[in-house]
């Protein structure tokens, strides 16, 4: 491209997509998420592994809010009144099992195209979720903060993670607690995580994951203790080809890992 044509093309304003700018949004990733957007609610479709996960995430954060605000885990409605905040919320997977167990979800994406899947399927279901197109940055600048906060397979994507912890530390008040999951940065993630389920067994679409965007549970902990979180519990999520359910592991943490956390007392 001729000098010119180059310096007229970097002056040109870009298209605002309405879609939130903070530093931990990646707008690539996002793009590729919002074209999945159709997708959320198919359990047999693109996302059929979040919903095979999903029961066994849900089960690690019940126990853990409900023990941070000692509630009786197995109760009916355990987290009946607590405002819990789902970052990358994406259609509302685990949004809407919180919301069945009485917590008041609030569920942000930077996707408005997921945001809007998730209102319109949690409207059909008569759920009261306060679903909001935002990035953790931008909301975290509102003030708003909230008795749990979960983050589920998003910090992978995320384009600055100090950025983004440093903003789940900011909508989680004290003693709050927080659960994450995402996936370990080894050569059995990448074999498994990467090659096996995006390019082999094709169960993830491919370019879904960045291999090197992946966080050894040592590196998540660390980011996590300098933005005020005490760190309780690392867990790994074990798949197995032969039942196709996932069951928690204390041991292997290879690939999948959920970890807990508490927000440190003011």
């Amino acid at each position: 491209m001729p000098r010119h044509a180059a310096e007229t093309a970097a002056r040109t304003p870009q298209p605002d997509t309405g879609r939130p700018r903070s530093a931990s949004v990646d707008p690539a990733d996002i793009a590729r998420f919002a074209a999945l957007a159709d997708e959320w609610w198919d359990p047999a479709g693109k996302m059929r592994e979040l919903h095979r996960m999903n029961p066994l995430r849900i089960g690690f954060i019940r126990d853990h809010v409900a023990a941070a605000h000692r509630r009786d885990a197995l109760s009916h409605r355990p987290l009946a009144g607590l405002k819990i905040l789902d970052v990358g919320c994406g259609g509302g997977l685990s949004s809407e099992p919180l919301a069945r167990l009485g917590a008041e979800v609030t569920g942000i994406d930077a996707a408005a195209e997921g945001i809007g899947v998730a209102r319109l399927h949690a409207g059909e279901r008569d759920l009261a979720i306060d679903y909001r197109q935002s990035s953790a940055e931008e909301l975290a600048d509102t003030g708003a903060t909230f008795d749990a906060v979960v983050a589920l397979e998003i910090v992978e994507h995320v384009a600055d993670v100090d950025s983004f912890l440093a903003a789940l530390g900011r909508l989680a008040r004290p003693g709050a607690p927080l659960v994450m999951s995402t996936l370990n940065r080894t050569a059995k993630s990448f074999a498994l995580g990467i090659v096996a389920a995006e390019y082999v067994l094709r169960i993830v679409p491919r370019g879904t994951h960045s291999w090197r965007q992946f966080l050894k549970p040592s590196e998540l902990a660390r980011g996590l203790r300098r933005h005020g979180f005490v760190v309780e519990a690392a867990k790994g999520m074990v798949f197995s080809p032969t039942t196709a359910d996932w069951a928690l592991s204390d041991r292997d943490l290879d690939v999948n890992y959920l970890m807990a956390a508490a927000k440190a007392a003011a």
